[in-house]
């Protein structure tokens, strides 16, 4: 029996049930209904299955004609290509839901996973670069990777060639999260999958993507705003101006995270995006140490309350016959807790 609808501005509550799970799932793979119209169904009417039912009224007032939710053969094929992954679903409000996430407007309602999403609840860093890094780039990455993992970061990145591998591989020891374009379970690049073993083992692999999809280049910006809303910063190790990599620092960005860039020669074209950001404001990392101070930089420990300052004292002028000469400033000379600006 069908619900009556409920409109709501409150975030959505979790599905309970393999029902709802299964309903959100129908509903988010429905067409034409991305993340921005899924919450806003969800807020109108209340459940996912509600959403469901209203869908093709709702697309025909839009002028759209012979409207079809997701058939349910749809999704049942999707839960048991998923099953043979290996894969979980993370529903956006329940407690394995990725923290960092949730606060994003156009936060993923449903996620897949293999491994631990639990290595999400640590202070996250992406650390993100060039395909065709060079030598030098690879060796910075790995370092960096290693280096902040020791200190208690989860490594986060795309799975792609060059850094994202290079920073994946070093991170395996301390936790590493690899977000994927296409499905959960479509390794790409194919020459990847032992190390996508590898960190669904000892880290977790996480997708927004329909299980089976295989990647295209229109999933790779979303793909980036995933591993820039994951972290506390984004590390770009060696870049071309127009890379992919300078889109998750724009994300990173507008999200109001750090964002942090190795410096490199003028002369080489990876480094370009590194140096344009580190001109535009990005702060300069040339080892782990730099990374965590701008980040302990941009969220400062709260500074202590000035102690409450003693009551004034009524001064009484001296008689007129002791003439009062000076007076020492040393009692004038500024507290420990005030700023000078």
């Amino acid at each position: 029996m069908t619900e009556e609808p409920q409109s709501s501005t409150h975030p959505p509550l979790p599905p309970t049930t393999e029902e709802d799970r299964f309903s959100w799932l129908r509903l988010l793979r429905s067409r034409r209904v991305g993340v921005a119209t899924f919450h806003r169904l969800l807020a109108e009417h209340g459940t996912a299955q509600n959403a469901l039912d209203a869908l093709p009224e709702v697309a025909a007032q839009a002028g759209v004609t012979g409207y079809e939710v997701c058939p349910p053969g749809v999704i049942e094929a999707e839960l048991a290509a998923a099953r043979a992954a290996g894969a979980r679903l993370l529903c956006l409000g329940s407690a394995e839901y990725p923290v960092s996430l949730a606060g994003l407007e156009d936060a993923p309602p449903l996620l897949w996973s293999r491994g631990d999403p639990g290595i999400l609840s640590r202070d996250c860093l992406a650390l993100v670069g060039a395909r065709n890094a060079s030598s030098l780039g690879v060796r910075m990455a790995r370092v960096l990777a290693a280096d902040l993992g020791a200190q208690g970061f989860t490594i986060v990145s795309g799975l792609a060639r060059g850094i994202d591998a290079a920073a994946h591989e070093a991170a395996l020891p301390t936790g590493t999260a690899a977000v994927m374009a296409g499905g959960i379970d479509v390794i790409y690049p194919p020459e990847h999958a032992r190390l996508a073993q590898d960190i669904a083992a000892r880290g977790v692999l996480l997708s927004e993507q329909p299980m089976g999809l295989q990647p295209q280049a229109r999933h790779f910006p979303r793909r980036n705003r995933l591993v820039a809303g994951l972290s506390r910063g984004v590390v770009v190790v060696e870049a071309a101006p127009k890379s992919g990599s300078l889109i998750t620092a724009r994300e990173a960005a507008d999200l109001g995270h750090e964002v942090i860039a190795v410096p490199g020669h003028p002369f080489d074209g990876r480094a370009a995006g590194c140096n344009l950001l580190i001109r535009d404001g990005a702060h300069l990392a040339r080892n782990a140490a730099d990374i965590i101070a701008a980040l302990e930089t941009a969220r400062p420990a709260p500074r202590p309350a000035p102690p409450p300052r003693p009551p004034r004292r009524a001064w009484r002028c001296p008689p007129r016959p002791r003439r009062c000469i000076g007076a020492s400033l040393t009692g004038l000379a500024p507290r420990p807790w005030a700023r000078i600006s």
